[in-house]
Formats: structure tokens, sequence, C-alpha cells
């Protein structure tokens, strides 16, 4: 019998699915989340919305040197004890100075943003998907649903061929 280890593939992933829709997303990078013990569980019981955030560098000596997490909502897990920490709290992300540099970089471009797309464990550590998001105008939101349903409407088709 397994049992509940670092290991063991159980725990939630939480998406932006809003994310995917209002932007068009580039390159993405999968950073990690320093994170207090009630907030893991939090996470782990998918408690997570990650719709409002956004992810922004913090220069330090005039370089991109940190990412940091804002605007996301880790509820309050209730059977921890102790002081309530802010369910709206700005969280540090990890990652290779490499990357952080690459990602502020492509956040100057003017209508780029750097969005939060998935919140989930790998090995036991949290992880969070940063992509690059490029604002979609509502003509492309709709030609996105109108593409949408087409590969619904072939895939559809094509399943019904195969029976």
């Amino acid at each position: 019998m397994k049992g509940k280890g670092r290991d063991s593939g159980d725990s939630r992933t939480v998406e932006n699915r809003r994310a995917r829709f209002d932007y068009a997303i580039g390159e993405t990078v999968e950073c990690g989340m320093v994170l207090y013990g009630p907030e893991v569980k939090s996470v782990r019981d998918g408690q997570v919305s990650l719709q409002e955030g956004y992810v922004a560098a913090r220069l330090v000596g005039g370089k991109p040197r940190e990412l940091w997490l804002h605007g996301v909502n880790i509820a309050e897990y209730g059977p921890a004890a102790g002081s309530p920490l802010s369910p709206t709290r700005t969280r540090k992300l990890l990652a290779n100075a490499r990357e952080i540099e690459r990602l502020w970089k492509a956040a100057q471009v003017k209508g780029n943003t750097l969005v939060p797309l998935k919140l989930y464990f790998k090995n036991g550590f949290a992880k969070c998907l940063v992509g690059v998001g490029t604002g979609r105008k509502r003509g492309d939101k709709r030609a996105a649903i109108a593409e949408r349903e087409v590969r619904r409407d072939i895939d559809r088709a094509m399943s019904k061929r195969d029976r």
C-alpha cells in the first residue's frame, strides 16, 4: 500500500483558466514558491484563487533579482493554530537569475505582463508556472472562442467516425 509521502501525486493542480482567455501566452517558466505551513495545507486542499494574480520583478542594485507574486488568494487553513497570515499577501517566487532577467525584459515590452498560470506540487515542493501574457482585444477573444468551438466539432466528428 502506498502512503501519502512527498512523491504521492494526489495533490491538486490549480489553474488560472481566465489567463489563457485574456492573454496570448508566450514563454513560460516554472518557479518555486516560498510558503508557510498553513498556506501549504490550503494549497494542497485547492483553496487558491489565481484569477486576480500577477507577477512583478523587483530590482536590486538596478538589476531584476527577485520575482514576487501579488494578489493571489490562498485561503486561511482553519485547523491551523497561531496568528493567521493575510490570504492575499505578497509571496516570493524562486527562479534562476537568468530566467528572472529574461522574464523581466519580456514584461517591459508594451502590452506584456507576467501572469501566474498554474499552481501545483512537484516532488513535494510548491511550484508556480509563470507566463508572459500579451493582452487580447475583444475581437481576439471572439476568434479564440470560435477556433475552440471548431476544434471541438472536428474532434466530435472524428470520434463518431471511429466508432
